[in-house]
């Protein structure tokens, strides 16, 4: 049994946050959320709170021990990308890419 908690439309660049994921997957979930609370990352506190949103999502509608969970699958899909236009010389125009992401988190329980 499988629980997911998603976040979509985060204003960060897919590459950040798959930095910070590759630290979290396959490993408990306690041990995950130390982690995440310790590394220096602007990623850090999406993912904290999406980790806690999916053990939540485990306990309450699977009835899941939360001790025995561990983070089986996190991915990072990009989102859509903001176009901003940035003003420089000689009356040229560059363009700014604002990135998002699509995140997923996936806990389930060891057997």
């Amino acid at each position: 049994m499988e629980a997911k908690a998603t976040l979509n439309y985060t204003r960060i660049s897919p590459r950040k946050v798959g930095l910070v994921l590759d630290l979290i997957r396959n490993k408990p979930v306690d041990l995950a959320a130390a982690i995440l609370e310790n590394t220096p990352k602007a990623a850090c506190e999406d993912l904290r709170k999406l980790l806690k949103s999916a053990v939540s999502n485990a306990e309450n509608n699977h009835q899941m021990d939360k001790s025995s969970l561990y983070v089986s699958q996190c991915f990072v899909t990009p989102g859509p990308i903001l176009k901003r236009i940035r003003p420089k010389d000689h009356g040229r125009a560059h363009r700014i890419l604002k990135r998002t992401s699509h995140i997923t988190i996936v806990v389930a329980e060891k057997e």
